[in-house]
């Protein structure tokens, strides 16, 4: 059972708009393998400009928050020892202290806590 579960959302270049679908699909693999937390990558975009996967992606997950179908997200930029949301997720899920993406503020990515 796999304590994260790694999801690429943007491998094939979908429109933003299959952004909440995929993330939907993410989730669903997710709880079905036991994971905790679901690691979205969705990038930053190819202009480095913040890629409109990632935008609508992470206004989608703020939506699953509000209802009460995620317990938290943590935008990958935030994803730091030196915040509280991760340091509650870390506590969660000892696993995220091995992610490469610990700490390098990478903007293409979002931690996702169920």
């Amino acid at each position: 059972m796999p304590a994260i579960y790694t999801a690429d959302i943007k491998s094939d270049r979908p429109s933003a708009t299959q952004a909440p679908r995929r993330v939907d699909m993410a989730l669903a693999m997710a709880r079905i393998s036991g994971a905790s937390v679901v690691k979205l990558i969705h990038g930053y975009g190819s202009t480095g400009q913040g890629g409109a996967i990632r935008i609508e992606a992470r206004r989608y997950l703020g939506v699953l928050k509000a209802k009460g179908k995620i317990k938290a997200f943590i935008p990958g930029e935030d994803f730091s020892i030196f915040s509280a949301d991760t340091r509650s997720a870390l506590q969660a899920c000892a696993a995220l202290r091995q992610d490469l993406d610990l700490d390098r503020q990478n903007n293409g990515i979002t931690i996702i806590l169920l």
